[in-house]
């Protein structure tokens, strides 16, 4: 083929170009073909051809939505148009960057400056957040919630607004959504006219792009991992892939067993909604009490064994007050072993007290403390006291959210409890069958769950 036809091509058609553009950002690695690329830069050149205004896309991680809407369709439509204005988002100014600089290094490609002679960065503003063509359009990089004010665009991507570990937070949820409702509409130039694709891997029922749908009027191009029903999805003009029923999205990266080793890593709640794009309601089943593995007690030593003990603290004693909680597990390998739990009202004082009756007691390799309130003050204590391997930690997310960071951990049956009472007490906090001292635990910070 010779380079005016391929220039031909490369002009006209998306998924060619964005084969460049992979193998500009990566000439190590091999580019796989495979339809769902095709079904990708399909609905997006649906998007530049103006047949669709409002597109989101759903797809797993690692299936290139981000080379494809992120970096190769800016540097398209900035070459058919350079004096295009348009803004991409993330939900990290870092991931925003890294996205602008890779379409920056395209379009000062070579082959990029062959295939499109009038379009030129200007050196003007040529900057990590920001270009400039010499025509006036270009592409802004921000964050969700970054500063848009003032600014304007034709088209609005958005890929990847929230991360995993903010999907289970209720008020990172609603800050994305507020943005969204708030400022990104907006910042079109032409509410009419303009266009906003939103492409992400679904993480909650109420994450953007089911905020969106909810809404209605916006196409939706869902690609799970495995399919979940017969469909036909448009990869071009008058082309469909029929896709059946079980059906893997790009086997030759993704096999049955890389699935397989992803859901158990992830958990089932993770799996369905960041692979098959269903993410469903927790309504009190993030951590399910069939998930734990059962053994008995006492435990056998092993030679590699780490003590952990993990506190949860409350400064006052009185009948309404928050309990000061202390686990304590043995970290085997992946494993954690519940060997003790000790769970009581009290004031600071006894608090201390007990602390130190318990480190005594287990000789922990590592013992956790929350880091705020009563927790600040214990740990300083101990640490001058100089005999025990406090760490202060500071908890990130609500209690759902780090319930959630763990669920996939106690799923996978990674976590387990005393086969007899002992659990019975921990999760349903009744009044102890048996003496607290008879339950401590060794483990990481399981008080996180």
């Amino acid at each position: 083929m010779n380079v005016m036809t391929l220039d031909a091509i490369l002009r006209t058609h998306l998924t060619s170009f964005t084969h460049k553009v992979f193998s500009t950002l990566r000439p190590g690695d091999p580019f796989k073909p495979n339809w769902h690329i095709d079904a990708i830069n399909w609905h997006l050149q649906q998007v530049v051809d103006g047949r669709i205004r409002r597109q989101i896309i759903t797809v797993p991680p690692r299936n290139l939505k981000s080379i494809c809407a992120s970096v190769a369709l800016p540097a398209w439509l900035l070459g058919r148009d350079p004096t295009r204005e348009i803004i991409c988002a993330s939900y990290a100014e870092g991931l925003s960057v890294e996205l602008h600089n890779q379409c920056r290094n395209v379009m000062n490609a070579h082959w990029y400056k062959r295939l499109y002679p009038g379009t030129q960065l200007s050196p003007r503003k040529n900057t990590e957040t920001e270009f400039k063509t010499t025509r006036g359009g270009g592409r802004l990089a921000t964050s969700v919630e970054g500063t848009l004010t003032g600014r304007g665009a034709s088209v609005i991507i958005i890929d990847d607004p929230i991360k995993p570990g903010d999907a289970a937070s209720e008020t990172m949820l609603s800050r994305v959504r507020n943005w969204y409702d708030g400022t990104v509409l907006s910042r079109l130039n032409d509410k009419a006219e303009g266009a906003i694709i939103l492409v992400m891997q679904r993480l909650h029922m109420d994450d953007l792009a089911g905020h969106l749908l909810a809404q209605g009027g916006w196409h939706h191009l869902n690609l799970p991992a495995r399919a979940e029903a017969d469909e036909s999805i448009a990869i071009g003009p008058n082309r469909w892939h029929r896709r059946q029923t079980g059906e893997l999205l790009h086997a030759a990266r993704e096999s049955a067993d890389v699935l397989a080793e992803m859901e158990r890593t992830l958990g089932s709640f993770g799996f369905a909604a960041q692979y098959q794009q269903q993410p469903v309601p927790i309504d009190g089943n993030l951590i399910r009490w069939s998930w734990f593995g059962r053994h008995a007690l006492p435990l056998a030593s092993g030679p590699d064994d780490q003590i952990v003990q993990s506190w949860d603290t409350a400064s006052k004693d009185g009948e309404l007050n928050d309990y000061s909680v202390c686990v304590t597990a043995v970290v085997r390998g992946n494993r954690a072993y519940l060997v003790g739990l000790d769970r009581a009202r009290r004031n600071y004082p006894d608090l201390r007290r007990r602390a130190i009756e318990l480190a005594q007691e287990y000789n922990p390799h590592a013992l956790l403390i929350e880091d705020k309130g009563s927790g600040t003050h214990l740990i300083q204590e101990l640490q001058y006291d100089g005999r025990f391997p406090v760490i202060g930690m500071e908890p990130r997310g609500d209690k759902i959210v780090r319930a959630s960071n763990h669920s996939a951990m106690i799923e996978g049956g990674l976590v387990s409890i005393p086969r007899r009472r002992l659990g019975w007490w921990i999760f349903r906090q009744r009044s102890p069958p048996f003496p607290i001292r008879d339950m401590t635990i060794r483990s990481m910070p399981l008080r996180s769950c």
